[in-house]
């Protein structure tokens, strides 16, 4: 008999069972390399949107009140033919908090590319 063989059929049993671990092998690196990322993707998307939402409903939060201060603390400046001047306050307010959020965050996309460039 050739050495390593037995007559029992063990060589062959053995190779199945190296095959067997082969493929849970090669299953398991594909869930480690695929999953755990996607999962950790899907964890930093969720905090992402409670952010945005949280940012969100405190923006509309914050505008009402701003505009409830300018309607009421202001006596009698804004009534008549004014009283549509606190509404565009408020909305030029919105449009300078957004816009400032839309600058930062391009320039985190630049400073990122640009130390992604370096490397």
């Amino acid at each position: 008999m050739a050495p390593g063989r037995s007559g029992n059929g063990k060589g062959l049993r053995g190779v199945k069972d190296q095959g067997t671990e082969l493929t849970r092998m090669v299953v398991d690196y594909i869930k480690q390399e695929t999953l755990d990322p996607l999962k950790g993707l899907g964890r930093f998307v969720a905090a992402g949107v409670a952010g945005s939402v949280a940012l969100s409903v405190g923006l509309v939060i914050l505008s009402v009140g701003l505009l409830r201060v300018l309607q009421g603390e202001t006596g009698s400046t804004f009534t008549g033919n004014l009283s549509w001047i606190p509404y565009l306050i408020c909305a030029v307010v919105v449009v300078a908090v957004a816009a400032v959020a839309l600058l930062s965050i391009r320039k985190g996309e630049a400073r990122s590319a640009s130390s992604k460039e370096s490397r």
